[in-house]
């Protein structure tokens, strides 16, 4: 149930409350310990199916929902992306390979809270050049995540996430993007990895967003396949993604989905 108590800026983007912070935290923070838990079982042999059952039996046993089962029509707990999957790859038995390269998405409502995280897993042994464009994209988070500060806009994100991959000479897919939440899986505004600095709706103190870029080797177009979810590069280059939910705060921003075991980089082990 939508319980939202806050205000609506001119762009319909949520103004939370101060205590609703502790709310995100708690969805956040279970979303971020469920994957936590997974990457010991990414390994070389495993199907997507049986990590997705793994992941819905977790969200059961802490008394928490799964926003993504019944949305939609979508029927599982989790999204889990492989190599080119750029996002929304459905489990199936599909077995990984060594060297595959993985994100795992979660979704989890607590309360009424959804908790939104999603991180790269490596089955087996990690190929170099799927390496660097893990790292480029773990630190192409960071880089937008850092860009925030009230009085600064989604533009100022969007361009510290796209120059830098840029730089790198990876590209940034422009066909999906991060997105409000809070008591609602979805809501405005919508948060382009991509974009030009002064552009776009001014930040403010109490909104609550994902950023999670989804970086490509090669160029960044994308293509939905015939089920109707599985988006993947054209040129069926490698594609990564991160996603953290964050609060805007007087001075910066508050990561709701961080690791509580140190997990959220694959090469933490």
């Amino acid at each position: 149930m939508d319980d939202f108590t806050g205000r609506l800026t001119k762009d319909g983007i949520r103004i939370h409350q101060d205590a609703d912070f502790a709310g995100m935290h708690r969805a956040g923070a279970l979303a971020a310990d469920i994957l936590d838990r997974v990457a010991p079982l990414v390994v070389p042999g495993v199907t997507t199916g049986a990590l997705d059952a793994q992941i819905e039996a977790w969200v059961n046993e802490a008394e928490a929902t799964s926003a993504t089962i019944g949305y939609r029509g979508y029927q599982h707990a989790s999204c889990i992306s492989i190599n080119h999957v750029v996002c929304h790859g459905i489990p199936s038995e599909k077995k990984l390979k060594d060297g595959d390269i993985v994100n795992i998405d979660v979704t989890v409502i607590v309360d009424g809270w959804f908790g939104d995280t999603s991180r790269m897993f490596v089955a087996g042994n990690l190929p170099r050049k799927a390496e660097r464009l893990i790292q480029v994209t773990h630190d192409a988070l960071f880089k937008g995540i850092e860009a925030v500060k009230p009085g600064k806009t989604f533009g100022d994100i969007g361009y510290a996430i796209q120059s830098f991959v840029e730089s790198k000479r990876m590209s940034v897919v422009r066909d999906f993007c991060g997105h409000g939440l809070g008591q609602v899986f979805h809501a405005p505004p919508n948060v382009l990895h991509y974009g030009r600095p002064g552009t776009g709706p001014v930040l403010e103190e109490g909104m609550f967003f994902t950023i999670e870029p989804m970086v490509n080797l090669g160029r960044p177009e994308t293509k939905v396949l015939s089920d109707d979810w599985t988006a993947v590069t054209r040129d069926k280059s490698l594609s990564a993604q991160f996603e953290h939910s964050i609060g805007v705060t007087a001075d910066g921003a508050e990561i709701f989905t961080l690791s509580p075991a140190g997990k959220f980089h694959p090469t933490w082990a």
